[in-house]
This record gives structure tokens, C-alpha cells and sequence, in this order.
């Protein structure tokens, strides 16, 4: 079965959450279906997407999981995106958790990093920013 996947993000300001999530994505292709909405295709069938719903803007919760954690999130940083918390997972799996100006939270996890060794706890170990 093929599945084309959009998580959608409400925003308030259409204009500004476009420009935010553009620094974010970096060069991620995108369209505009309407002039309400906004789309980047952020892999093969794999969409994230805002629209302008300001009564249910700051609630929603999207996580990417990127095959090069420090490449998207450096590559963010030089766009002058900074997440607010940094976790670590028992795992190694590693999160980076940002917020739009909208205070979504958008996500993005890792793989461990080289030479990881797992915990027990399980529990994520926050990184200070």
C-alpha cells in the first residue's frame, strides 16, 4: 500500500510561519495549494504543512526523524534556528525539540551518535542549550 503522509500545522500568521519553517527546512521544496496553506515536501510522499487556523494555533506536535541529526540541526542553526531543548534517550536516540512562532512544537530525532553506549533508565537525559 502507498501512503502519502502530511502533518499539518496550525499557525496564526500564515506569513510568518512560512518564513520560519523555511529557515527551518532549509531548501525543502514547497507549494502553496491555496492561499491559506503552505507545503514542504520533506521526503519522498512525506509532507509537513501549515495552515492558517489561528483558533488552533500552538497546539499541534510533529516530529521528523533525519538520517543526519547534527547535519539538519546545524544546518538549522546557520539559518539562525535554535531548538529549546536537546534530550538524549537511554537509547542514544537523540531529539531536538523547536518551537515555531506560534509555540508548535516541531521535533526532530536522530539516530545515536557514533560510539553511543546505552543506559538503563530509559528516561531522556536533557541536554542544556
Amino acid at each position: 500500500m502507498d501512503v502519502d503522509l502530511f502533518a499539518g500545522v496550525a499557525v496564526s500568521d500564515l506569513k510568518r510561519a512560512v518564513i520560519w519553517f523555511n529557515r527551518f527546512l532549509g531548501d525543502a521544496q514547497s507549494f502553496e495549494p491555496n492561499d491559506t496553506e503552505r507545503v514542504w515536501t520533506v521526503s519522498n510522499q512525506r509532507y509537513v504543512y501549515v495552515e492558517l487556523r489561528p483558533e488552533h494555533a500552538g497546539h499541534a506536535m510533529v516530529t521528523l526523524f533525519v538520517d543526519d541529526f547534527d547535519a539538519f540541526t546545524g544546518a538549522a542553526a546557520q539559518r539562525g534556528i535554535h531548538p529549546e531543548i536537546r534530550e538524549t534517550y537511554g537509547n542514544g536516540v537523540r531529539k531536538a525539540i523547536y518551537r515555531d512562532p506560534d509555540r508548535n512544537e516541531v521535533g526532530v530525532g536522530g539516530a545515536p551518535a557514533e560510539g553511543f553506549e546505552p543506559t538503563d533508565t530509559g528516561e531522556p537525559a536533557v541536554d542544556s542549550n
